[in-house]
């Protein structure tokens, strides 16, 4: 499969993996003469729309002559006008669209050999013999069966006189790529299928909602999510909304779990909760493999504990509504290296699925994915759950164990009182936000909390940064630097903002020497710093400063929360998935502001500091036609040639609307005002141009399922670290001088693991002046993608990506 093909033993166990081409050189025109067709196949999910639009733009970018075939399998049957010419006007507006603009529908024809060969020789007739596949595995094992029979087709209409010598010959093989395209996240091979984060924010928008009238009514809800013989959904949507109780397939509970049940949820009352939530599979089934339905927990709660129960069945409200950020960023990247991986394929390579492994897409091999996805639903058939649970992967089993462990009702007794004053070690651990507000502080605080209390470990939260370390008598803050108990984080992963509270400054502007005292004080023998740039200096400035201060000799972490995503060590920041999403719902609907108001452009500037990660990103999600950023140098001659792009596609495609990002310090001469100045002026009789200034929204809204349990998933990792350290550097007397460089460190995901790195490392890779890191892995892959889904026709596909070899995985990925 290629040099950079291993083998993986997590999810991907035993299924081999080839490293896409996502970020290297790739000219425009590279495959003319070539025609390829895209389809969605079987239930439809959020973010199809924007993988083919991927397909059409990446095809036509290389020269490939693109199809839409209309209803899945059965427009390849019926032929005729389901299998149009694709074009890039056609694929215009439809990112921000749920569903499939395209269509799809189950076919009962195609399962037939004389339905398959109607398909045949419809794609003979249009000389397609590259088909891009979105759907989930029976699709694309229909796919596989229409590969393997191809040249058996071939003959057989050949023999019949139904094509010619010459067809048979110039389409002798046809190449099958795969996208997932699913909400069930049910298939082996990837960590995301299209459609789950959104289907996981319907989710979360419906519990949070179902949550305020249930606790007006003191009521309990039993809520039904998708996913047929998969929990994923329901397991996460219950981590991201602390849900009392979750019922899934792949580990029924054990016998008697209805007395478990009432009883955890009677003692929840009886501690002053007004609502309990239930979340259930619509696949659960007891240890037995008997089927539980929410109306029988909902009975059995009414009967037993008399509480006013409803059932809500979200049903196919989950498939439905726009796609997020998230499924629109992943469509495109998939649907890009989908077109890349055909134009490689040879007449004999396997059939493969683009999937994602970490943050990179990568090739797998389709038909070896298919039958570990049934392999997991015969280890349930056969009711061993516990391989099914390792089936799924490793991920899985993090998620079910770190719900198992925060969703009790108190630390183990043995371990902390659920004050946490008291607890079994006699060793605090503090935690302390820095930084602008962004969403999933919060449930990194909570996570961190409770692990620490169920290991033994007191917990003090610092209130307001280092104001509240140091000055906490002059805040309004009574007791700012307090112990935390097991409840006093009840709730925290659905809210935004900071409530620890928040500054800017970094240590060394309040004084090292004052912060050493502090730390010295309260005796704390480890610190959890969760924020932004500021978080990230001002561990490195106590780090820098321990041979002076000795309390800075203690295990420290910082996990990066910030909008910006601009923290060296880590590809993803908390808070900048929530972010993304607030703009792409404000860019969708600027831009539907313009229905009625033709030929208008929209100059929008976001923020991000120098750090353009947030204006690239929203701008391959909202379909932006450029975004100007601080990394990527322009000039007046390149803001001269977008004017003339706009004007060109609105004069020559009629698009009647244009979308510009700007990141606020991309540049300090080409200011928003100029740049809409100038549009305005320039693009007179073609276009008029508005402008809108984000601001601090951006940083506001209800925390993303992404950053809930990314947040809650970087916590827990980063107190197993932090005690490891502290049990490893704690002398006779008990004291903590712990000053390797590995101590002191960052948590973040960097491509397909998540690494703590010692932050002395990360300073020479820091632009300090400007705050950004110096390398940033979505200038090299999503920057060339972003012009090229805009029609900017000479730009070429390339980038200096550093492939990361596929051995140094880490199993738990993000």
């Amino acid at each position: 499969m290629g040099e950079h093909s291993r083998e993986h033993l997590s999810r991907k166990d035993s299924i081999w993996i080839q490293t896409g081409r996502e970020g290297q050189e790739l000219d425009a025109g590279s495959a003319t003469g070539k025609s390829l067709g895209v389809f969605t196949s079987g239930g439809d999910s959020q973010g199809m729309n924007s993988a083919a639009r991927a397909v059409v733009r990446m095809g036509s970018f290389l020269g490939c002559k693109v199809y839409y075939i209309k209803e899945g399998y059965q427009g390849m049957v019926d032929g005729g006008d389901h299998i149009i010419e694709a074009s890039w006007a056609s694929s215009s507006g439809i990112m921000q669209k749920g569903g499939t603009v395209i269509g799809s529908a189950r076919c009962a024809d195609f399962r037939q050999r004389e339905g398959r060969l109607k398909a045949a020789k419809n794609l003979i007739d249009k000389n397609i013999t590259n088909l891009v596949v979105i759907g989930g595995d029976g699709s694309l094992t229909g796919a596989n069966l229409f590969r393997q029979e191809w040249n058996s087709l071939l003959d057989e209409l050949k023999a019949t006189d139904r094509i010619t010598d010459e067809q048979r010959k110039s389409c002798s093989s046809i190449n099958i790529v795969g996208m997932v395209g699913s909400i069930d996240n049910d298939f082996c091979g990837t960590d995301m299928t299209i459609g789950t984060d959104s289907a996981l924010h319907r989710i979360i928008e419906s519990v949070d909602s179902i949550s305020t009238t249930a606790s007006s009514h003191q009521r309990a809800f039993v809520l039904e999510v998708m996913g047929r013989h998969c929990g994923y959904l329901a397991l996460v949507a219950a981590l991201a909304t602390e849900a009392d109780w979750v019922l899934i397939p792949e580990c029924p509970p054990d016998k008697g779990w209805e007395k478990t049940l009432c009883e955890k949820l009677s003692a929840e009352r009886e501690m002053g909760l007004r609502l309990n939530i239930v979340i259930i599979a619509e696949g659960a089934i007891d240890i037995e493999g008997n089927p539980i339905t929410a109306n029988m927990v909902k009975d059995l709660i009414t009967n037993e504990l008399k509480y006013d129960t409803r059932v809500t069945v979200l049903g196919h409200v989950q498939r439905g509504g726009k796609p997020t950020a998230f499924d629109r960023i992943l469509g495109a990247r998939m649907g890009a290296e989908a077109v890349l991986a055909l134009m490689d394929a040879k007449p004999d390579t396997p059939a493969c699925v683009v999937s994602l492994d970490g943050n990179q897409t990568v090739r797998v091999p389709l038909m070896e994915c298919v039958e570990r996805t049934k392999s997991v639903q015969e280890a349930m058939n056969k009711k061993n759950f516990q391989e099914a649970v390792r089936l799924r992967g490793k991920s899985f089993q993090n998620n079910l164990a770190t719900y198992l462990r925060l969703s009790k009702l108190r630390p183990p007794k043995v371990m902390c009182d659920p004050t946490g004053q008291v607890c079994s070690s006699g060793k605090k651990l503090a935690v302390m936000n820095i930084g602008a507000p962004a969403c999933g502080a919060n449930a990194a605080v909570r996570s961190f909390v409770r692990f620490a209390l169920t290991k033994g470990y007191t917990v003090l939260g610092i209130h307001d940064s280092f104001d509240g370390l140091l000055y906490g008598d002059m805040t309004q803050i009574v007791d700012p630097v307090k112990p935390i108990g097991w409840t006093d984080v009840h709730g925290w992963t659905c809210q935004g903002g900071s409530l620890l509270g928040t500054k800017k400054c970094t240590a060394a502007r309040y004084g090292l020497d004052k912060v050493a005292e502090k730390l010295k004080e309260h005796d704390i023998s480890g610190l959890l710093i969760i924020g932004g740039f500021e978080a990230y200096h001002s561990a490195l400035q106590m780090t820098e400063a321990r041979s002076k201060y000795d309390a800075f000799c203690i295990p420290m972490v910082v996990i990066p929360c910030t909008i910006s995503n601009n923290v060296p060590g880590t590809d993803f920041s908390l808070g900048a998935d929530t972010a993304l999403n607030e703009i792409a719902d404000i860019c969708d609907r600027i831009k539907q502001s313009a229905t009625g108001t033709k030929r208008r452009v929209f100059i929008v500037e976001v923020m991000g500091g120098y750090c353009g990660y947030l204006a690239t990103m929203a701008g391959l999600a909202g379909g932006a036609d450029a975004a100007y950023i601080y990394e990527d140098p322009f000039n007046i001659t390149n803001l001269r040639d977008d004017v003339i792009h706009l004007k060109n596609k609105i004069i020559q495609l009629g698009v009647q609307r244009g979308l510009i990002l700007r990141n606020e310090n991309a540049n300090a001469n080409y200011t928003t005002d100029f740049i809409h100045q100038m549009f305005s002026e320039e693009g007179k009789g073609s276009f008029t141009c508005r402008k809108n200034v984000l601001g601090h929204m951006q940083q506001g809204g209800v925390p993303s399922p992404f950053d809930r349990n990314y947040g809650t998933k970087m916590a827990s990792k980063a107190v197993d670290y932090m005690i490891t350290k502290v049990e490893e550097n704690t002398t006779e007397d008990g004291k903590i001088k712990s000053c390797t460089k590995d101590s002191a460190v960052l948590l973040g995901m960097c491509r397909r693991q998540l690494l703590f790195t010692p932050l002395e490392e990360l300073r020479e890779i820091t632009d300090f002046e400007k705050r950004l890191p110096k390398q940033q892995w979505w200038l090299s892959l999503v920057r060339p993608l972003l012009r090229i889904m805009t029609k900017h026709s000479n730009e070429t596909y390339r980038a200096d990506a550093i492939l990361t070899n596929v051995d140094l995985e880490d199993d738990d990925n993000a």
